[in-house]
């Protein structure tokens, strides 16, 4: 039944996973909608991957944090080919939790529309004095 999925799917490829890839997206761009917000940053792999931060802040019970990345996972499950090549982490607000289902996924479709309309970011070239690790003459 994995394979009848196809492009809809949510492989580990496109998730992060580790506290250094988290820690990367700090203090990189921004965006927001009522119940969420996401920080990102461009990369240089074929897809978007995500990272979902409930906090106990949001929730103290277990099952209302899970409802909402359950909730998230599936939106950007649907909507990851549509998106630019950015590794992104998606943080809950505490409203989140008392809105219903339907509610929250507009509101994740909201924020993926606005993802997918950003430019990519060019980074500004270089000149030879400001390359890292050249010697002046």
């Amino acid at each position: 039944m994995r394979g009848v999925m196809g492009a809809a799917c949510f492989p580990r490829a496109a998730r992060l996973r580790k506290s250094r890839e988290f820690a990367a997206l700090r203090g990189g761009e921004r965006l927001a909608c009522r119940h969420f917000h996401a920080e990102f940053r461009p990369s240089t792999l074929p897809a978007a991957r995500l990272g979902l931060v409930v906090s106990k802040r949001v929730s103290k019970r277990a099952v209302d944090r899970n409802r909402l990345k359950r909730l998230a996972r599936d939106s950007f499950r649907r909507c990851r080919l549509r998106l630019p090549c950015v590794d992104l982490v998606l943080i809950a607000r505490p409203s989140a939790k008392e809105i219903p289902g339907p509610d929250l996924l507009l509101d994740l479709e909201t924020l993926w529309r606005r993802l997918s309309g950003l430019k990519p970011v060019s980074k500004p070239a270089l000149k030879p004095a400001q390359v890292p690790g050249t010697m002046r003459d």
